[in-house]
């Protein structure tokens, strides 16, 4: 058998001089006869690229609209930022020469119902006249809201209207004062700038917080002075401001944020989330690759009596594969294409839907690097799967014309091409690091997906000789099961590839969501405290302390001085020319409690130097966290030099301290020696442990009651705290788990098109037994015990490496407790099970319905 096209195209052969172009002559008239055989090539290249195309996009839009936005973010062209202190006289005529300034103090409190029946913990920002430099703030109700800031009244978020029942035109109680709520908050310009908190924003002016009397000496304040220049003032007007004030002003201690970069956490967590919802997209464009190879050798197979048919007339093997490479890769182009269109709508559509509940308001656009992303991942995978199969066309002999395809056996790939296909491999390796925001994150992803490609090989290997060695069963569709598993030709290699990769993706995200929520549900709150309290001034401490013992005869009440401070320095060195350990780059980054203390603080152990004496006296020394020590390459004898106050203080590493982070107790990144801050102002933190927990009636009465007695104390409820945390966790985790179905799906794409490639041999198996007397309930069930058993060995594999990743990334980069759910495992096995015996049946049904004569004439 030949086809058209081959026969019309031989004459040219003869002819040296048209050499060249014949490739993509035969390619073109090849694929006149349409892209059967290739859906599920064309499925897994689309949906793979479509993924990280669509997520690139999405991303680019948030970043570019931190960029467009970056002035009314932060809410000027350059920020101030202090802890515990507001600006100097001088700092201050500093910046007012430079241009307008708006002066902001941000702090927690609690709100309270004025008959104190209620209350809620709230983030306040307190404003000047001067707010907003940049944007519109906006309330809710037809109210003009910087007129009633200036008219001594509050705005708030409407999360705090639902929490506490109120309504515009209400009274709360704020420390030592009462303010009317004007209305709901609508559009805050500089949200972002202020950061995002544990509770409903409460905004107000600076003359109310005064009446608050919650500003003390060592109070946890954050005041920010933005400064907007001169209209048309460049980039470097920016920078040179900055320069001037670290110059004229190096003891400040301020932390310093231009318009161009209005807000580095949320854009260093878009590129991070980014980078995984892109790799998970990798991961399902990897999968597909299976189907690729799969399609590819398919494909093959079904070309080998017209590839027979050219080399019976002369074709030599090299132009045999370049006419199908020009084919394979049209095709992915096609799919390419495909994911691209679907990739670039995404945003469109998400962006839309999700604008009320973004950070950052994103505008959809084109964005064509993010594409040509996607695009060349999408090429370089087809590339690196179609090469292995497309080596072993052009040994397709002509005597293949004379003998049947189903018995015809595969023969080994060419050297030159597996070295090509790992060549091609290493090359997406590359990219795949050289392109990620966070490296070392590219490079685990890369080793896991190698690791679990040779594991996946191993298995179906393992499970083959495992078939091969079973004991003869007396049951004949057992038999034959089992003798399917380990015959040439078995789908055994292409079902445990096909569905292990994605399974195993699946796992992990199950088993990390699971471990995360266990950590913030059940653990935690059974040993951590009840209550953080905040705020609570040193002259008042002694008052307060007794009044927890007294309302909690039977809690645990601990209590140690804060302050806040700015790492500026180790060694001498300049933080900003220090370059930590990725996990610990967050210790340089702002402002982090610190304290001072004679003892060694619980639920940490000393590892390395000794702690001083109770009576020490000497000069600053300092206990640092083991893990954050050594990320930043520092340990016992060097210094330290952080500013606290305005006052710049170096001290002497004394020892390292491992911390128990999971128990929530009181601990610090650093600790201290007594003398180091004598006679600064501080705070008191206080946390109060009921044995065994505490009914929420008790909690909030002792909240209700603390609020009466000590109104500037901010009371921090852990059960809420963590119900905020797990909150986010879900959002995050639901978009994750919609990225890893992705891969899932590529998985079952790739099940198929292995099942469909096995199509022939299964038509012959299923012809010749029904001629030998099989019925077709013996050869469903046959067919059911095999897929069943390939889909439990996958499974089992899946369960095994999700665990041991899910293990790597709780227990090794997150430090935290691992655990495994039951759960999980079986529902995974199910999955499996179900979609393999599912799958194959579906395919091997329409099979048993083919008459046997027409089959039995080419055998």
């Amino acid at each position: 058998m030949t086809s058209q096209a081959s026969l019309t195209a031989a004459a040219p052969l003869l002819r040296p001089s048209l050499a060249l172009p014949l490739p993509l002559r035969f390619a073109l008239r090849e694929l006149r006869g349409g892209l059967r055989g290739f859906v599920v090539f064309l499925a897994c290249i689309a949906l793979g690229v479509a993924a990280i195309a669509a997520v690139g996009s999405v991303s680019r839009a948030m970043t570019d609209g931190l960029a467009r936005q970056g002035q009314s973010i932060l809410g000027g062209d350059i920020a101030f930022t202090l802890v515990q202190r507001q600006a100097a006289h001088d700092e201050l005529r500093f910046l007012e020469h430079h241009g307008a300034v708006s002066e902001i103090a941000s702090l927690r409190g609690m709100a309270r119902l004025p008959d104190g029946s209620d209350q809620a913990l709230v983030e306040i920002k307190a404003v000047d006249a001067a707010y907003p430099l940049y944007g519109t703030l906006k309330a809710a109700e037809d109210v003009d809201a910087t007129a009633a800031l200036n008219a001594g009244r509050a705005l708030a978020d409407p999360e705090l209207f639902t929490r506490l029942g109120l309504k515009p035109g209400d009274e709360i109680s704020i420390g030592a004062t009462r303010l009317t709520l004007a209305g709901a908050i609508a559009d805050e310009p500089d949200k972002l700038a202020t950061g995002l908190g544990f509770g409903p924003r409460l905004l107000m002016s600076k003359t109310a917080l005064e009446a608050t009397g919650l500003v003390q000496p060592g109070s946890l304040v954050q005041w920010s002075y933005r400064l907007r220049l001169p209209h048309g003032a460049p980039d470097s007007a920016v920078t040179s401001l900055t320069d001037t004030a670290n110059e004229d002003f190096p003891k400040a201690g301020w932390q310093i944020r231009s318009r161009d970069d209005a807000s580095p956490g949320l854009k260093r967590n878009i590129g991070q989330f980014a980078q995984y919802l892109t790799l998970v997209g990798l991961a399902a464009l990897i999968v597909g690759g299976v189907g690729v190879a799969n399609a590819v050798g398919a494909f093959m197979e079904v070309k080998r009596p017209v590839i027979a048919t050219l080399r019976s007339l002369g074709a030599p093997g090299r132009l045999i594969t370049q006419i199908y490479l020009i084919q394979i890769l049209l095709i992915a182009l096609i799919g390419v294409a495909i994911g691209l269109a679907i990739g670039a709508m995404v945003p469109v559509i998400a962006l839309r839907f999700l604008a009320d509940v973004l950070p950052v308001g994103a505008q959809t656009g084109f964005y064509p690097g993010a594409l040509a992303y996607a695009a060349l991942y999408g090429l370089m995978t087809a590339l690196t799967f179609a090469l292995v199969p497309l080596g072993r066309a052009g040994d397709i002999a002509p005597t293949a014309l004379f003998r049947d395809g189903a018995a015809y056996g595969k023969s080994r790939p060419r050297l030159a091409f597996l070295g090509l296909a790992i060549l091609s491999a290493a090359v997406l390796a590359g990219l795949a690091v050289l392109l990620a925001y966070d490296r070392r994150i590219a490079i685990y992803f890369v080793v896991a997906v190698a690791g679990a490609f040779l594991l996946l090989r191993i298995v179906a290997l393992v499970v083959t000789a495992l078939a091969r060695r079973a004991p003869r069963a007396r049951s004949a569709e057992w038999r034959l099961a089992i003798g399917n598993i380990h015959r040439p030709g078995a789908l055994t290699g292409s079902v445990v590839l096909s569905l292990g990769l994605g399974l195993t993706v699946l796992v992990t995200i199950a088993l990390i969501d699971g471990n995360l929520h266990r950590q913030l549900t059940q653990s935690l709150p059974d040993r951590a405290p009840s209550f953080f309290f905040l705020d609570v001034q040193n002259s008042e401490a002694p008052a307060f302390i007794d009044f927890l013992k007294k309302e909690v005869p039977t809690g645990t009440v601990e209590s140690v001085p804060m302050l806040r401070g700015r790492i500026i320095a180790l060694n001498q060195t300049p933080a900003d020319q220090v370059t930590p350990a990725p996990d610990v780059a967050w210790a340089l980054k702002g402002d982090r409690g610190v304290t001072f203390s004679a003892e060694p603080p619980k639920n940490s152990r000393l590892v390395e130097g000794e702690w001083w004496p109770a009576d020490y006296a000497g000069p600053p020394l300092v206990s640092m966290e083991a893990g954050v020590a050594r990320g930043l390459g520092v340990k016992p004898g060097d210094t330290v030099t952080v500013n606290v106050l305005g006052r710049e203080i170096t001290a002497t590493i004394a020892n390292l301290r491992e911390v128990a982070w999971e128990s929530l107790a009181i601990n610090f990144v650093m600790v201290f020696s007594p003398s180091t801050f004598a006679g600064a102002p501080y705070s008191v933190l206080a946390t109060l442990s009921y044995p065994g927990g505490a009914e929420p009636a008790r909690e909030a009465a002792l909240m209700r009651d603390t609020g009466k007695e000590f109104p500037a104390v901010t009371a921090i409820r852990v059960r809420e705290a963590l119900d905020r945390i797990s909150s986010i966790l879900d959002q995050l985790m639901l978009a994750i788990r919609v990225a890893s179905s992705i891969a899932l799906a590529a998985s079952v794409l790739v099940l198929a098109g292995a099942l469909a490639a096995g199509h022939r041999q299964r038509l012959y198996d299923a012809v010749i037994l029904k001629t030998l007397g099989a019925t077709r309930r013996q050869l469903l069930y046959a067919f059911g015990l095999e897929y069943g058993l390939l889909g439990l060995a996958t499974a089992i594999f899946a369960v095994l490496a999700g665990s041991l990743a899910a293990w790597g990334v709780v227990a090794g980069v997150m430090k935290q407790p691992f655990a495994v759910f039951p759960v999980t495992a079986i529902a995974a096995a199910l999955i499996a099970v179900a979609l393999t015996i599912g799958l194959g049946l579906a395919g091997t049904w329409r099979l048993l319905g083919q008459k046997a004569a027409p089959v039995l004439r080419n055998l």
